[in-house]
């Protein structure tokens, strides 16, 4: 881990009026080498990965194989799964010096995540929440660094709104709203929800779920007035959306190669990303093909024969 300059604020970037484009956490795949492709591509703000508390804290192995960083690589948000508000507030000190703020996960509804006490159920547990960020906002000794929390709603959302009001009691940054209960997957944003809840708190509102091209961020905005968009699954299949490409172009593709072997990216992760990136742009006897490969230098020799280089569309 590398310590990045202390800078000023995120919460200056709210200040400035345009509406936030950020990379949402995401398991395996918001790391180092996709976080650094994404902010070549107008990604204001990163987050990583999701990273357990208390597994954190306990291994020295899992802090250098859950967070990795290097100076060009912020803002940063430190996501972590806790339950607790004094190990959560430990885990902040921790990666404070590399990074710009940490989010509480409320909104994983994977049900490893809810029996262990993460995730979404605390949504069910406000003072608990209310808590966790006032230990953070005590005891990191940075007046810049943010504490902000990542949520789903509930059916009756005066809920919600209760739990991010207590939120701002408590002096949460500002708020990410996931647009569906714990028990929705793939139904429609609940976008009237997302305006609901700006409009009952003034702390900055980044609204997630179904953002897939660049006029999202502009429709998600004028329908719920929020200070930002967060996508997830919009950018592993274009890490090039937040720039308005429709589709993965070429250079990001190439990109991504560049800065996968230059990070040491494992085989795994490399060819799964590029699997989302190709999907739109390729036939499905491609995909079968390119699925199927099992090495790095099969993938760059299958993507130059396929797609050309850079310097072939240039030319």
């Amino acid at each position: 881990m590398k310590t990045g300059s202390v800078n000023s604020s995120i919460m200056d970037m709210f200040e400035q009026g345009k509406v936030l484009k950020i990379c949402a956490p995401m398991v395996r795949y918001s790391k180092l080498a996709f976080r650094s492709l994404v902010r070549k591509y107008n990604c204001d703000i990163c987050f990583t990965p999701m990273i357990v508390a208390t597994d954190f804290l306990r291994s020295v192995k899992a802090r250098d194989s859950e967070f990795t960083t290097n100076e060009r690589d912020r803002p940063l948000i430190v996501q972590f799964a806790a339950h607790d508000a004094q190990t959560l507030a430990d885990a902040a000190c921790v990666v404070a010096p590399f990074s710009d703020g940490v989010d509480l996960n409320c909104g994983c509804p994977q049900r490893w995540a809810m029996s262990s006490g993460y995730g979404a159920c605390l949504i069910n547990k406000p003072e608990l929440v209310k808590d966790m960020v006032r230990h953070v906002r005590n005891q990191v000794d940075n007046p810049n660094y943010t504490a902000s929390i990542k949520i789903r709603i509930h059916k009756d959302l005066r809920r919600t709104v209760d739990l991010c009001q207590k939120a701002e009691s408590a002096g949460v940054s500002w708020i990410t709203v996931h647009g569906r209960t714990a028990e929705e997957r793939h139904q429609p944003v609940h976008y009237d929800a997302i305006k609901t809840i700006k409009d009952s708190v003034s702390v900055p509102v980044i609204a997630n779920g179904d953002i897939k091209y660049l006029r999202d961020v502009e429709s998600a905005h004028q329908v719920t007035g929020v200070d930002g968009v967060m996508a997830a699954r919009g950018l592993l299949a274009n890490p090039a959306m937040f720039a308005g490409y429709e589709d993965t172009p070429l250079q990001c593709i190439w990109d991504w190669v560049d800065l996968s072997i230059e990070q040491g990216t494992p085989f795994t992760c490399f060819h799964h990303h590029l699997i989302y990136m190709l999907e739109r742009v390729s036939s499905q006897p491609e995909r079968k093909v390119f699925n199927s490969l099992s090495s790095t230098s099969s993938v760059i020799e299958y993507l130059q024969n396929t797609y050309g280089t850079v310097q072939d569309i240039e030319t």
